[in-house]
């Protein structure tokens, strides 16, 4: 099964591209971004994904306002080898400049949901440290990422009601990750869906002369099994930089984190976290949340659009609902990014704090699975 591609030198087994080098049936490859107004007015996230060994690609797009709107739309179709045809349904990825520039439309359809989004990197992409986890004996995740900083502009329309995208005002995030991790509809036998503990705590800024990025997974008793942070220096939309150019990356150390939950609830009200430096200065950002959107919209822990599901064919769909009329303590809906002030001394900036915090952190006094504080 030749596709295009498999002109070029880029080969790394003794098969076409369309073969996979793994028969793990949650190999993946994955397109995730958000997108921010610097007030908190709107939050956009978007999704999509080639799952090879499933014989699916799907993808997602979803906004929430400041009236607690939130819609997603959702769209799958079966994937018959060619993983460079980066559409489901209406729904298009177009990759315009390598690293640089991506346009995601959702063409006219009977939900009443379509866009045309343009996100602009204006940072360099950057590789994290690999992901690496088991479940008993078991290697649960194994994937690699990068990320990139950058702009957004475009629109969305939902029923007649358009929300205009700035890219003076609207800032986001490029996350590009493969590898394998759960995917699709749950396995029999021994559930590897959830881990019993997972505290995860992610926070792209930007600021007005450069981007911070910090994250970290943490066991129970706080020890970490992966953290990062960097600095990024950062481009004016539409200059000319070289987007593999690791000098523009400066690496730092992610430290300390306090947080403040919502009562009743694990949602964070307030964070303070610590970056320091090579020469051992510190800086502590104060994330005071503005919006918060549930990843929901994107796919995850959803029980019927989950990523990499198999919907047949071809199939779409607009989900809506009030997010201040959820249960915010119901398994589907923990998974979340907030639109954050960000601020440290007199520097105002603005980014997103993503928190997925199941199980027990004995710090915070979180017990159990889902207890709230």
């Amino acid at each position: 099964m030749l596709i295009l591609f498999d002109d070029y030198p880029v080969h790394q087994t003794a098969e076409p591209l369309s073969y996979m080098a793994s028969s793990e049936r949650n190999m993946y490859a994955r397109y995730w971004y958000n997108g921010y107004d610097f007030d908190g007015d709107f939050y956009i996230g978007v999704a999509f994904a080639a799952y090879p060994n499933r014989e699916v690609m799907d993808g997602a797009v979803s906004i929430v306002r400041k009236d607690g709107t939130q819609h997603s739309f959702r769209a799958s179709r079966r994937l018959r080898g060619d993983r460079t045809e980066l559409y489901a349904g209406p729904l298009r990825h177009e990759i315009v400049e390598p690293m640089r520039t991506v346009r995601v439309t959702v063409e006219k359809n009977d939900t009443g949901f379509t866009c045309d989004l343009t996100f602009h990197a204006n940072s360099v992409a950057h590789e994290e440290p690999a992901d690496h986890m088991k479940q008993g004996v078991r290697t649960v995740a194994q994937m690699k990422r990068f990320s990139q900083f950058g702009r957004w502009e475009g629109w969305i329309e939902v029923d007649g009601k358009r929300q205009e995208i700035n890219p003076a005002t609207t800032y986001g995030t490029k996350d590009r990750s493969w590898g394998w991790r759960w995917t699709g509809e749950s396995e029999k036998g021994i559930s590897r869906d959830i881990p019993e503990q997972f505290f995860w705590l992610w926070a792209p800024i930007h600021w007005q002369d450069r981007c911070t990025h910090w994250g970290q997974h943490e066991y129970a008793d706080s020890k970490r099994w992966k953290e990062f942070a960097q600095i990024f220096k950062t481009y004016p939309i539409g200059s000319d930089f070289n987007v593999l150019d690791e000098g523009d990356v400066e690496p730092a150390l992610c430290a300390d984190h306090r947080l403040e939950f919502a009562r009743g609830s694990r949602l964070i009200s307030r964070a303070e976290i610590d970056t320091v430096y090579r020469d051992g200065r510190k800086e502590t950002f104060v994330l005071e949340p503005l919006l918060r959107y549930h990843m929901y919209g994107t796919g995850y822990n959803h029980p019927e659009w989950g990523h990499g599901f198999y919907k047949g064919e071809e199939a779409y769909t607009l989900e809506s609902w009030d997010i201040n009329r959820i249960d915010v303590n119901a398994p589907q809906f923990m998974h979340v990014q907030q639109v954050v002030r960000a601020t440290c001394g007199d520097q105002v900036g603005v980014g997103a704090l993503e928190q997925y915090i199941v199980g027990p952190h004995q710090r915070y006094g979180l017990k159990g699975f889902l207890d709230p504080t």
